[in-house]
């Protein structure tokens, strides 16, 4: 081997070894890649809990199965922490599953199903970064609404399931007009639950979403987003520095956001899903950071 190959490949050693819990999509052995299910925390549980009871209003919503949130604790990826709150009801998503629609596109993309051109990479970033309809209508387009379905509900995924409350579902253009593939438990169009999103998030920071390269590729289309609302509103005041991998969705009373955090304190590095039918909706989801760094710091300090 050459010196300067030497060099390169002790360089990529030192990267993976050193700082591979530092970068995206994270490099930790297959083995800590559990399902995410399996990785429910009873001290963030208990903590989540409390912190959203803590409002009356927050309260009454969730008992009324008008808002849900998923929670998923990155500060140690080989010990990644999950609680959830109705995280199994589903809900109209809005825009939100347009994470589905790129993750059928790297699919077909990967498999040869799709040609990669630039139109539909500009399509992508669109659809996830400024939310943009028309985007995402050409790409519901052109890979079709059977695809879409069959990766959500492939086995490798399993990101809807009907025996865990269905999950994330795209069976409708956005923008009106064109035949529809509703889902089949609640005949929704645009669907999620805050478990398989949460699920899909995980994956994806871990690589797991087609393959490495393409985990990687999602991920720069999902960072840094167009849109400054709902939770990044509330991040950018408090964690500007962090980076953020995000979609959102709202349509009429529901609102729905969802985000990585990655902040260079471990600290701050977690996953947050929330769905809510409320025409306040907009607002709850800003507030609600805050306390969820609280749930996640109190979690932290009895571990």
């Amino acid at each position: 081997m050459k010196a300067n190959q030497l060099f390169i490949f002790m360089l990529f050693f030192l990267t993976v070894h050193m700082f591979g819990q530092d970068v995206l999509p994270l490099n930790i052995a297959p083995e800590n890649v559990k399902p995410l299910f399996s990785l429910t925390n009873a001290s963030l549980q208990k903590n989540l809990e409390k912190e959203l009871n803590l409002n009356s209003n927050w309260k009454s919503l969730i008992q009324q199965n008008k808002m849900a949130v998923g929670l998923v604790d990155l500060s140690n990826p080989k010990l990644t922490k999950y609680a959830s709150i109705n995280g199994n009801h589903m809900m109209y998503a809005a825009s939100l599953p347009k994470i589905s629609i790129l993750l059928a596109a790297m699919d077909a993309i990967e498999n040869g199903e799709l040609i990669e051109t630039a139109e539909v990479t500009n399509d992508m970033k669109l659809m996830i970064s400024k939310s943009d309809n028309h985007a995402a209508t050409r790409m519901i387009d052109r890979v079709g609404y059977e695809k879409i379905e069959s990766v959500m509900t492939s086995k490798k995924y399993a990101l809807y399931d009907e025996e865990e409350g269905g999950g994330l579902w795209v069976g409708k253009r956005y923008g009106g007009g064109g035949d529809t593939n509703r889902e089949p438990l609640l005949n929704l169009s645009h669907a999620a639950t805050a478990d398989q999103v949460c699920r899909y998030y995980y994956l994806l920071a871990n690589g797991k979403l087609v393959n490495e390269n393409r985990s990687k590729q999602m991920l720069d289309i999902m960072e840094n987003p167009a849109l400054h609302h709902k939770f990044v509103n509330t991040l950018d005041q408090i964690a500007p520095n962090a980076r953020l991998f995000r979609k959102s969705g709202s349509w009429k009373n529901f609102h729905a956001d969802s985000i990585l955090v990655w902040g260079k304190d471990p600290k701050r590095r977690y996953i947050l899903v929330a769905l809510i039918d409320n025409e306040n909706g907009e607002q709850i989801i800003r507030n609600l950071v805050k306390p969820i760094e609280k749930a996640l710091k109190k979690a932290t300090q009895k571990t």
